[in-house]
């Protein structure tokens, strides 16, 4: 990649800024110290973790500040932009600097400059977060400040005795209970880490080789193109989970092939969205909140890590079947075999890029910490760089990872920051403790009702926030309602996660889907429309672990677990048919898909309703053939 010294643009969500000149090296600047700092913070340094966040704080709100428009349209950098650089200079590193002097000698008793500080820390952070991901977040956050203010005058459950100003602001900046807590040390710790364990990744060449293998594997198939966008995307997920970028990235590649071959513009941006969707669903990278569970819970990353390898598999299995019945349907054929690389080539010529990656996984299940084994992914990935000679690693392209890493985390980074706020209020005010008994009551003990208040919940939320903020808002509030109606932890917050996940092709807010509809240069609406018809069975998953806690290894038995695989995928396919329609080129009839999703439902919970959903399935497929076979008897007399 070639460095662009004269001029640089980010564009993010069709918004950015051009920098150059000395604005152009203060940004590159900053985006070096960064990762620097991240990489010594995380390894050799003895620093408290508040004062690492403070850091981190610093570069998200120099950065943003300096790469996000204050409006759309805003092209250039402005004197209010290089302004708020300067005070975010000084309310970050005013607490670095006095942060001995707060808490040892003052014994966290603030002093006047102290709460100046905290008030303009929050509404940069709200600002900072406006300018990357959008009115909503930050206007939560707003509201729960108001609600922590007022609490005395709101009404039932809501009702608390309210805090005051300055006890409220000091604990949203000076403590480890807002800002500078839980999730700001995720997006310090774990997400920042693999960003640039990714951008490592991506500079050594491994995604020219996942897409190599790809193509080796399905290229030939019917519908190749399509079957290569799921599986590339699923081994790109495999050290990404980030989803727009993968569908950026992949799609430019899949997409024209897709096209290439028959399939209609928003049919093969909708498979890649679908696709690139399960990318933060899939081991050992997950999306952001994965590594939120594992704070929230307190459990080992690779416990998370571990559960999720299955119900990441149906999920594929489910778009992979899809995309066959899509290509058989109208009879989509691959590409010619010759064009195609061959799968021993690629292993040979390219295959120790993946070593990194294996390594990852090994540490994580050998029970490393993830920050450990981002750290050694990172070394390593320069180190398997270096067996060959013409997949070596220069010094460009490392810079180059090292500035890109800090672009990407800005947005999600941001996202951290202010959902501290909520976070912070929702434990200062008892909130998630009075709803989660609320939904307790209005389920009636059913935990298939609590799942359904959990479901409505994430779907609501995440029509307007990402991902990493569906997941933080929806788990405090509701999944500890969930795990009292005797879901297990993992399973109700893996919940949570995987619909925070979804909602990158769930309409009406469905950037996954815009973005792959950007690329295929297809209808959005059209897009998203379609790639929600092909995730829909996915949504079938997470009620599937819930019952079944052992297919993400929980409460494992062989006896259990036997047959949860057997009816997970008799559930995934069944799922796929009756949501899709078709068995090859033959059309079901209205009454058997929903005969088949009556079967697909009665299977999710463990007991006799499982035979019975077996025998709806049976009924189905003999009476289909039967309809089929008469149709076909018509046609030829």
């Amino acid at each position: 990649m070639k460095e662009v010294v004269e001029k640089e643009t980010i564009k993010i969500n069709q918004n950015h800024k051009e920098l150059d000149g000395i604005y152009l090296k203060i940004a590159i600047t900053f985006a070096i110290a960064m990762s620097l700092f991240e990489l010594w913070a995380n390894s050799i340094s003895m620093l408290p973790t508040i004062q690492i966040n403070v850091i981190h704080l610093f570069f998200l709100l120099n950065l943003t500040f300096l790469r996000f428009p204050a409006k759309k349209g805003q092209a250039r950098i402005s004197w209010i932009d290089i302004l708020l650089v300067l005070i975010s200079s000084f309310v970050t590193l005013y607490f670095y600097f006095n942060f001995e002097s707060l808490y040892s000698a003052r014994g966290l008793v603030p002093n006047t400059l102290d709460y100046v500080v905290s008030v303009v820390a929050i509404v940069l952070v709200i600002e900072a977060a406006r300018r990357t991901v959008g009115y909503l977040l930050p206007m939560l956050a707003v509201i729960f400040m108001v609600y922590a203010y007022y609490g005395q005058y709101f009404p039932g459950i809501f009702k608390h005795r309210g805090f005051t100003f300055l006890r409220l602001i000091s604990r949203l900046y000076l403590t480890e209970e807002g800002i500078l807590g839980l999730v700001l040390t995720i997006s310090s710790t774990f997400v920042f880490l693999f960003i640039l364990f990714g951008e490592f990744l991506k500079r050594s060449g491994l995604g020219q080789f996942f897409a190599d293998v790809s193509q080796a594997i399905t290229g030939s198939s019917k519908g190749g193109p399509a079957k290569m966008a799921v599986i590339m995307s699923a081994m790109m997920g495999t050290i990404s989970g980030a989803s727009v970028a993968n569908a950026a990235t992949t799609g430019a590649f899949t997409i024209n092939l897709m096209k290439k071959t028959g399939y209609k513009a928003h049919t093969a941006g909708a498979v890649e969205a679908a696709a690139s969707t399960g990318g933060m669903i899939m081991p050992p990278v997950m999306g952001a909140a994965a590594f939120m569970i594992a704070g929230f819970l307190k459990i080992p990353y690779s416990t998370i890590m571990i559960g999720a390898i299955i119900p990441a598999i149906l999920y594929y299995i489910s778009i992979y079947f899809v995309v066959h019945s899509e290509a058989v349907r109208f009879n989509i054929s691959g590409l010619p075999r010759a064009e195609l690389p061959n799968i021993k080539d690629v292993i040979l010529k390219s295959g120790h890029l993946a070593i990194p990656v294996i390594i990852i996984v090994w540490l994580m299940i050998k029970g490393y910490t993830p920050i450990y084994a981002a750290l050694m992914g990172i070394i390593s990935t320069v180190a398997a760089s270096y067996l060959r000679k013409d997949t070596r690693m220069s010094i460009r392209d490392i810079f180059e990872a090292l500035k890109q890493a800090p672009n990407q985390l800005i947005p999600l980074g941001m996202a951290c920051a202010v959902i501290g706020i909520i976070v912070g209020v929702t434990n200062m005010t008892a909130l998630g403790t009075n709803i989660a008994s609320e939904i307790l009551t209005l389920s009636g003990g059913s935990v298939a009702l609590g799942l359904i208040f959990m479901l409505i919940a994430s779907l609501i939320v995440s029509m307007g926030l990402p991902a990493t903020a569906v997941y933080a808002i929806v788990a405090i509030v509701a999944a500890p309602a969930v795990v009292r109606l005797g879901v297990i932890p993992l399973a109700a917050h893996l919940f949570v996660f995987w619909f925070g996940c979804l909602s990158g092709v769930t309409p009406p807010v469905a950037l996954c889907s815009y973005t792959a509809a950007g690329v295929a240069d297809a209808d959005p609406n059209r897009t998203a429309l379609m790639a929600f018809r092909m995730a829909l069975p996915g949504f079938l998953i997470p009620f599937v672990f819930s019952y079944r806690p052992e297919i993400l290894f929980q409460n494992f038995t062989w006896a259990a677990f036997i047959p949860s695989i057997i009816f997970s995928l008799l559930i995934t396919i069944t799922a796929v048919v009756a949501s899709y329609g078709f068995l090859g080129k033959y059309k079901l009839l209205p009454f058997s898909r929903l005969f088949l999703f009556a079967g697909a439902l009665t299977m999710i919970k463990p007991g006799f309703l499982n035979f019975v959903g077996v025998a709806f399935i049976v009924i189905v497929m003999f009476y289909e053939r039967y309809a089929y076979q008469k149709n076909e008897m018509n046609l030829n007399a």
